[in-house]
């Protein structure tokens, strides 16, 4: 195995008597100190199921680590619950989690000059932060994913935890009655594991898988079950085969990697959060990535996966009809991958998908064979024009029609537009404006799976339209659009919008504006001025002083 500089240090004499002392204090013996140090940053916690399964995995890692030779040590990462922490101010902590995790991981891996760090995560900001970590460490790496949950079920439906935030709507509109409120509430989530539709947590624990940082089917795995955990211990073993063979994550994560990535997200109907997080990711590598180069992908890549929010099946179905690596294979033969990519097992792309069979089973319904996809082109559209001049995001699966112009709901706060929609003032055709909730303005861009959640449960998701500089969660679809830069608080074009002004969405256009003449917004731009910052102390004001825009990936360590 590689020597680096603890593998030296620690067998040095003397001069590193105290070290020695040290390490024995937590284990170690004379036969342990020439061995490799690898972490394993875990974000288990008891706070999520997301991520309340992870004990055990860092547990199975750390003893396939011990008998393959290393000296495993654990060390503990951050959480945030997206799905406890939406529609309340405490999910202005959610993005600022991702930028905690990557600073933790590397913090102790750079600090005590770890050889390499397998990584465990399961809530939505655990992938990309973790990733984000191993990218600038560049240390022999892997991610280890905790897990999808399995569905619930009420009366014959599968549930998943945006069935719980659409049923507010329902029970609002007097679409539902109380029993079955209660009935979705107390059974959508009936263990461990991450959302289990294709929202943020399945959507990147996908793309890593192919990106090469992961192992081939570990991304749809039921948290539950058996093969996790067993999953988890492969993965040690490939750890240590990459520690053997100096792999480290630059020779994995490349703009091809990245492609291939994007290209999954795009033929599962990914969550729009993979738009901002591979940004920052490809910022973390050093590779070059924009958000023009999502649109680019988008006119290649056909959406193959019938899944949730805008479909009918969740992760495990996925699972069961062939995992990723069966929609690799299908986009591989179609020349939208790229097969020479490396990943962590040492194999290529086209190496590791020589067995997958070229056609999906006739026997499942959830992917779809590329002669006929579920949508043409992938589903993450980026919009521009002056309402969003650096660009936004729309996700556009499920839509009759992508394209939508009325009169503006002009809200400040996600609170002010959840109360509007709860007490029936929106109308068919209108376009609510969510702003200042962008990366520095809310801050932390708050996802709006709330108000989204209650205009399907009404009906009211073909007919609205909603733009915000805020995020969304990977559960919501509907005539949304995310991300809109430069943001209310800077002055954006969106913080200029008044009630009534028209605004279209044009999806098949990537355009988004608002219909008031250029020297008026230079007059209503003369007249604003930034609102002071929410957040003056700790850790919110400090993300909000660091953050970039939400079109950079909203990164905190720009240059």
């Amino acid at each position: 195995m590689p020597d680096n500089r603890r593998s030296r240090i620690v067998t040095e004499g003397l001069a590193r008597t105290p070290n020695r002392a040290m390490l024995r204090a937590v284990g170690f013996g004379d036969s342990d100190f020439g061995k490799p140090i690898v972490g394993i940053a875990s974000g288990y916690s008891t706070i999520t199921p997301c991520n309340s399964g992870l004990d055990a995995l860092a547990r199975r890692a750390e003893e396939a680590m011990r008998e393959g030779g290393a000296m495993p040590q654990r060390f503990g990462t951050i959480t945030i619950s997206d799905g406890i922490s939406m529609g309340t101010e405490g999910m202005k902590c959610s993005l600022v989690s991702r930028e905690v995790i990557a600073d933790a991981i590397e913090t102790v891996c750079f600090g005590q000059s770890m050889d390499g760090v397998l990584a465990l995560g399961g809530c939505d900001k655990n992938m990309p932060g973790a990733m984000i970590a191993l990218a600038r460490l560049d240390i022999p790496s892997i991610f280890v994913y905790g897990g999808t949950i399995k569905p619930g079920c009420w009366k014959g439906e599968d549930l998943t935890i945006v069935s719980a935030f659409e049923a507010v709507g329902q029970y609002a509109a007097g679409k539902l009655a109380e029993e079955d409120l209660l009935g979705v509430e107390r059974n959508a989530c009936p263990g461990p594991g991450s959302c289990g539709g294709m929202y943020t947590a399945n959507t990147m624990s996908s793309a890593f898988e192919a990106l090469g940082m992961s192992l081939p089917y570990s991304s749809t795995m039921a948290a539950a079950d058996a093969e996790k955990a067993d999953s988890a211990a492969a993965s040690a073993r490939v750890l240590l085969e990459a520690l053997r063979a100096d792999l480290r994550p630059s020779r994995i994560i490349t703009r091809q990697s990245i492609e291939n990535a994007v290209a999954v997200i795009m033929a599962v109907g990914g969550s729009t959060n993979a738009v901002l997080h591979f940004l920052a990711i490809a910022h973390a590598a050093r590779v070059e990535w924009t958000i023009d180069d999502f649109e680019r992908m988008r006119g290649k890549v056909p959406v193959l996966c019938d899944l949730k929010p805008s479909g009918r099946y969740v992760a495990t179905d996925l699972h069961r009809a062939g995992g990723i690596p069966q929609v690799m294979k299908l986009l591989l033969d179609a020349g939208l991958l790229h097969g020479d990519c490396m990943t962590i097992t040492g194999r290529t792309i086209a190496e590791t998908l020589a067995g997958v069979p070229s056609t999906p089973s006739p026997e499942q319904q959830v992917i779809r064979p590329l002669s006929a996809p579920l949508y043409a082109q992938g589903h993450l559209a980026i919009l521009k024009g002056n309402l969003a001049e650096e660009g936004c995001v729309a996700k556009i699966t499920g839509l009759k029609k992508p394209a939508i112009t009325g009169p503006a709901r002009v809200f400040d706060s996600e609170e002010a537009a959840m109360a509007a929609i709860l007490d029936d003032r929106i109308r068919p055709g209108d376009v609510i404006v969510i702003r200042y909730e962008g990366p520095k303005g809310g801050p932390g861009m708050r996802e709006m799976l709330s108000p989204t959640a209650a205009l399907i449960g009404q009906g009211l998701g073909e007919s609205v339209g909603l733009i915000t500089d805020g995020r969304f969660s990977g559960g919501t679809w509907g005539m949304v659009v995310g991300h809109v830069a430069p943001e209310a608080a800077l002055g954006g074009t969106i913080a200029l919008v008044i009630e009534g002004d028209k605004i279209t969405i044009d999806a098949d256009r990537r355009l988004i504006e608002v219909a008031v003449p250029a020297d008026e917004l230079a007059r209503r731009r003369a007249a604003w001025s930034p609102p002071p910052p929410r957040y003056t102390r700790g850790v919110l004001a400090k993300y909000a002083r660091l953050v970039g825009s939400a079109s950079r990936g909203a990164v905190t360590d720009a240059s």
